[in-house]
């Protein structure tokens, strides 16, 4: 052993030929061998060296220990033992199990729901009341293969909804034989057109007495509130649209939907059937997309649809005519007049018309959207999704809430009051001493969503 001074301070540097090759590496080993005596022997004396045989500084012998150590080691050697034993210890990774999400499910025990039957001359319908019936009506009408529980129950029950529909009451139209539990249509019931499914609206308001309502369809009950608006403008104050359809079956279309509903006539729900509906509601992509609430409509297609009354729904959609609407023209006298052209071959109310861009019926609500009045009507194509109620309910409650508010409700969320002038308190003041037996909609200006106006 051989020393070689570097400084007056007794400091030394040991070279000896058993600790050359692992020069680089001496100072890690050190602490890795510190490290495995800290973690074996935790109650340790301070004053006791790290590890025997470990060359000391300022020692001239390499077996024996230094027995006062510098002020500097030990309290790094105290900082090392206080640390927790916790944070050394290995963990064995055992197995691994996935969590699933919470189960989602459609449920009819609802309390707030009153389902009555209203006689019409296709036999009796079932129509859900939801709310106050002393309220302004909203109606609504479900899709394919749907009913008023599983296309609007979990919109309706959205917590952003719940404070807007607590000024409005719901009526939830069900197609014949598509209610949940509804027993199986006769075999000699010949089941309503589209024209003759809208007719029956017109008994729905004389039976529950409404003079208008706002309309609130999806896909195939989009099609039937809007024929009925179409015949009748006066009782459909405004319309939500969604995913809707207005021209009539093409021959592929034709095709698919006759091959599912003799399926089902016959050899009941069909994995060819299950498959077409979840395109025509979600599209492409449905399982990446939310695997869960695919699941849940699966589900529901397979267990709780009754194959044959679908079969005849089915039938009727896929035997629709055109709407038979279309902007006019201008005339010759409006044009050099200056005038606007007429539009009596439209529809003449406020109309929201929505659609998924993940939807495969987005092309229809554009050729939709071409045959409105565009200084009456807005298209709106909301991003990833295709069941726009389902997917994005805060979205579509917001577009809603927004859309009745400039139909002149005054839609009461919670929100910090706005400070008005004197003479806006003087109108506000007039307005609740009149007679007026509309009490939620409390504005005298007609107020109106538009979109692409046109040009005098």
């Amino acid at each position: 052993m051989s020393y070689r001074s570097l400084a007056a301070d007794r400091v030394y540097k040991a070279t000896t030929d058993d600790l050359q090759p692992e020069r680089k590496n001496s100072v890690g080993t050190v602490f890795k061998k510190a490290f495995g005596s800290l973690s074996s022997s935790p109650r340790r004396r301070l004053s006791e060296p790290l590890m025997q045989g470990v060359p000391v500084i300022g020692s001239g012998n390499v077996n024996t220990p230094l027995r006062k150590m510098p002020t500097s080691v030990i309290s790094e050697e105290a900082s090392l033992l206080s640390m927790r034993s916790d944070t050394m210890e290995e963990v064995e990774l055992t197995g691994v199990r996935p969590s699933l999400p919470a189960v989602r499910t459609f449920t009819r025990s609802n309390t707030g729901v009153e389902e009555v039957y209203v006689d019409t001359d296709n036999g009796p319908v079932c129509v859900a009341v939801q709310g106050d019936r002393s309220r302004p009506p909203i109606l609504t009408y479900h899709d394919l293969g749907l009913n008023y529980i599983t296309s609007f129950q979990t919109f309706f029950n959205y917590s952003g909804m719940r404070n807007l529909t607590s000024n409005f009451c719901i009526y939830h139209v069900n197609a014949p034989g598509q209610e949940e539990g509804a027993p199986p249509l006769p075999d000699n019931y010949v089941y309503p057109t589209m024209d003759e499914l809208a007719n029956q609206l017109d008994n729905v308001l004389k039976y529950f007495d409404l003079k208008s309502v706002v309309g609130l369809g999806v896909g195939t009950g989009g099609n039937i509130l809007a024929r009925f608006a179409f015949k009748q403008p006066l009782k459909i104050e405004a319309l939500v649209l969604v995913n809707v359809v207005s021209t009539s079956a093409g021959w592929i279309e034709y095709g698919y939907q006759k091959l599912n509903a003799r399926y089902l006539k016959s050899k009941g729900m069909t994995q060819g059937v299950l498959d077409y509906l979840m395109w025509y509601h979600f599209g492409k992509g449905t399982e990446m997309r939310n695997h869960d609430l695919a699941r849940v409509y699966r589900e529901y297609f397979v267990h709780s649809v009754h194959p044959g009354n679908l079969a005849a729904f089915i039938d009727s959609y896929v035997r629709r005519t055109d709407l038979g609407i279309s902007r006019s023209t201008p005339t010759s006298e409006s044009s050099s007049a200056g005038r606007r052209p007429s539009m009596t071959t439209t529809l003449q109310m406020p109309i929201i018309n929505v659609c998924g861009a993940l939807s495969p019926h987005q092309e229809d609500t554009v050729t939709l959207n071409s045959k409105l009045d565009p200084t009456k009507s807005s298209w709106m194509k909301i991003s990833e999704c295709s069941m726009v109620l389902e997917e994005v309910p805060h979205k579509m409650c917001e577009v809603l809430r927004l859309f009745l508010q400039g139909l002149g409700y005054a839609v009461r969320l919670g929100r910090p009051p706005l400070t008005v002038s004197r003479s806006a308190e003087v109108i506000l003041k007039s307005i609740k001493q009149s007679d007026s037996k509309d009490s939620v909609r409390s504005s005298p200006w007609p107020f109106r969503i538009t979109e692409n106006p046109l040009t005098a």
